[in-house]
């Protein structure tokens, strides 16, 4: 497997260029920018109404609070992530599937810059490798395009591409950010042969799990949310892997990263969803705890994306983070374990040794206090623990 050297993980430069008009709608309205602990990020969809969800994509921005572009890659690049998580290569044409909202117009055109930057094989239409189609399964009846849920589906195709080259992607493109159209989307992937992973960067207020999202032998896994304390769905319902969030840097460590959890990550204990079997007593929880395992999302240590469907009259090398990193993150390492019978989480929570533990840092405020602060074991930010290569999966 070959990859670019260039693998700094240094702050975002601010580089602005002439870039391409909106080539369609943007987001009704525009998230405000935060302050994320020394760099700004901003949520690129806009928080959902009841019965909807919202992408947990945060780009990194700059002082006038839009996406700060760069000429080339400035954040956690393929490398860095194989390094960090000690995985594999891979022969696997196991197929991950993302669920996403609305059309991303340059999906594949923009994997491609992506994977050529880094040295990674060809996925394209052509060669069987990517297939992007609306929750009905048509590639020529595609929804409009939002140019916010583009950067959640840019940023979702890279991550599958930088933990899993070889595997196969599926794009299913929603025909809105409704639970109802998102679900048939998620339903439409299970159905396709050879995926073995769903990958689910949205979330929304907590409820009960639809059967869309039950789906024994495919590893659906979904984003815990870039709120801090509290449950979103579809990561709280019990067949969903829920995925946490966490700060990654290098360090002088014997595995040479360190991790803490990231005050954005949601966590906590569902009122609206059974426990499953497989949750331990360690959650303190009598339905289901937020979350089962968790990867990097802190846009402070974000990850490089190629997005040039304009958002806020920017495209190119951007800085991502939030939830939305770790699910397709998850979820590829669920595909190149190969090993995705009954409910993969079940597998994963016998079979902890496998993770690293996440022992610090907090998400919030909390009455019981393991669902917002991170110690040793199960903890809701960040759950079991991150990939240790795959025999946790």
């Amino acid at each position: 497997m070959k990859f670019s050297s260039k693998l700094a993980v240094t702050g975002v430069a601010v580089a602005l260029a002439s870039l391409s008009a909106v080539t369609a709608a943007a987001s009704a309205s525009t998230p405000a920018a935060s302050n994320v602990g020394g760099k700004h990020a901003a949520k690129t969809c806009a928080a959902p109404a009841k019965g909807y969800a919202a992408c947990f994509a945060q780009v990194v921005t700059d002082g006038t609070g839009k996406p700060a572009v760069t000429g080339s890659p400035s954040g956690l690049n393929p490398a860095d992530l194989i390094s960090a998580y000690n995985l594999p290569s891979s022969t696997t044409t196991a197929t991950v599937a993302i669920v996403d909202a609305y059309n991303d117009p340059t999906a594949e055109s923009d994997l491609g810059v992506y994977r050529s930057q880094f040295g990674l094989p060809a996925c394209t239409t052509a060669n069987g490798c990517f297939r992007k189609v609306s929750q009905s399964g048509s590639t020529t009846s595609l929804p409009k395009t939002d140019a916010g849920w583009a950067t959640e589906i840019s940023l979702d195709l890279d991550m599958v591409s930088a933990v899993c080259p070889s595997c196969h992607i599926l794009l299913v493109e929603a025909s809105s950010s409704s639970f109802a159209n998102l679900g048939t989307g998620v339903n439409y992937a299970a159905s396709q042969p050879g995926v073995v992973a769903i990958s689910n960067s949205y979330g929304g207020s907590d409820s009960a799990e639809t059967s869309a999202y039950n789906h024994p032998g495919i590893a659906v896994v979904a984003s815990s949310g870039d709120n801090g304390y509290g449950v979103e769905s579809p990561a709280s319902f019990p067949h969903v892997v829920g995925v946490g969030g966490t700060h990654l840097v290098r360090s002088s460590t014997s595995r040479g990263w360190t991790e803490t959890a990231w005050s954005g990550a949601g966590s906590g204990c569902s009122t609206l969803n059974a426990k499953p079997t497989w949750q331990t007593s360690a959650t303190q929880c009598s339905g289901k705890a937020v979350s089962d395992v968790s990867a990097v999302a802190d846009p402070n240590t974000g990850v490089s994306v190629y997005d040039s469907t304009s958002y806020q009259g920017r495209s190119g090398w951007q800085v991502y983070g939030g939830t939305s990193v770790a699910s397709p993150i998850i979820g590829s390492v669920y595909a190149l374990s190969g090993n995705t019978a009954s409910y993969p989480a079940s597998y994963t929570w016998a079979h902890t040794s496998g993770l690293n533990d996440v022992t610090s840092g907090s998400n919030g405020t909390c009455t019981t206090a393991v669902w917002c602060n991170s110690g040793a074991g199960w903890d809701g930010p960040t759950g079991l623990g991150t990939p240790n290569g795959t025999s946790a999966f």
